[in-house]
């Protein structure tokens, strides 16, 4: 049984904040004026309001792409919420999402860093391939305005943080059904000696209730070194299996954190410039959530659409690398 990728939506909060805000905003320490934008190419992100939840984003994804597809709650076999974010610790983020849409199937959360979405998408294919579950909605909600660090005492403490100054809230639903073959391929490394490049240490059980672990703690060169230490083997590895190069795609979604650091990989792994969606500098790093949102932008820009093949290359802290392979 093969799955096919039956829809995928976004939903972007309407309030913006822009990098001059983001700036201003930083205190009692401030970087140098524009300093920001010029190192990440960020003009803007996407910030929830302060009475919504991660999973509020995530049904909002949701309620949108079962309308698109004609889809009924009762149509879900299986909910996987998939986000580096979450509501709580426990329950799992993913009973919480099925309340608010009066889902009654089961439920787990897939959690993975920036890889979230891509990781559910394997699980899923997987179940479906198997014939556990026929229709499995994938939602993501990411909320990473509520981890950022507005008081800087220092040049250091605004280094640690910086990586936090990227980061954009939204949600996201696909939605995968048994039928023809859409997910032709996909595969994933890691190398997690890099765990603690980037972290966000609050809550378990190493800083359970301290409030200075609340917040986006991360070492920006050495997590682009653990990214290029990462190679581009499995890359090339499925596109082989696949007897396919990145002429054959239509576009390549891959996750942004920056601009720069975008094109950096995209020349390393070879990835044609003209086939990258960039979707940053207007939404930021919207964590998971950033290889549906370059999806549904290449389709309403016309870049993609029936037939075509779609690549999703996913980076996530950790560290951790990965391609799904899809035939729309």
């Amino acid at each position: 049984m093969s799955t096919r990728l039956a829809g995928v939506a976004v939903h972007l909060p309407e309030t913006r904040m822009s990098t001059d805000e983001v700036e201003r905003r930083l205190g009692p320490f401030t970087p140098p004026p524009g300093l920001i934008g010029r190192l990440t190419g960020i003009r803007s992100r996407h910030v929830m309001r302060e009475d919504e939840q991660a999973s509020d984003l995530a049904v909002a994804a949701a309620r949108k792409l079962l309308a698109d597809t004609g889809s009924e709650p009762a149509d879900v076999d299986l909910l996987l919420f998939a986000s580096a974010s979450q509501d709580m610790v426990e329950p799992a983020t993913a009973h919480i999402v099925a309340a608010k849409l009066e889902l009654r199937c089961p439920v787990m959360d897939v959690k993975n860093a920036c890889n979230s979405v891509l990781n559910a998408i394997e699980v899923a294919d997987a179940l479906i391939s198997t014939g556990r579950y026929r229709t499995v909605l994938i939602a993501s909600g990411e909320s990473p305005s509520r981890a950022v660090r507005w008081d800087v005492a220092n040049a250091a403490q605004f280094r640690r943080a910086f990586p936090g100054y990227t980061l954009s809230d939204a949600g996201a639903a696909v939605l995968l059904t048994a039928g023809d073959a859409g997910v032709l391929g996909s595969a994933f490394t890691a190398d997690s000696t890099w765990w603690d490049v980037g972290t966000l240490p609050g809550g378990g059980s190493r800083h359970p209730r301290d409030p200075e672990f609340t917040y986006f703690d991360m070492d920006g060169p050495r997590l682009k070194d653990a990214f290029l230490h990462l190679g581009r083997d499995v890359l090339d590895d499925t596109l082989r299996g696949l007897d396919l190069t990145w002429d054959d795609f239509a576009v390549a979604c891959v996750h942004q954190v920056s601009l720069p650091y975008l094109e950096i990989f995209a020349d390393r792994a070879g990835v044609p410039r003209d086939k990258l969606v960039v979707t940053l500098a207007e939404h930021g790093n919207v964590a998971s959530a950033s290889l549906p949102l370059q999806l549904v932008t290449a389709q309403r820009m016309g870049r993609c659409g029936p037939g075509d093949l779609v690549a999703l290359v996913g980076l996530a802290g950790g560290v951790s690398l990965g391609l799904v392979v899809v035939r729309l």
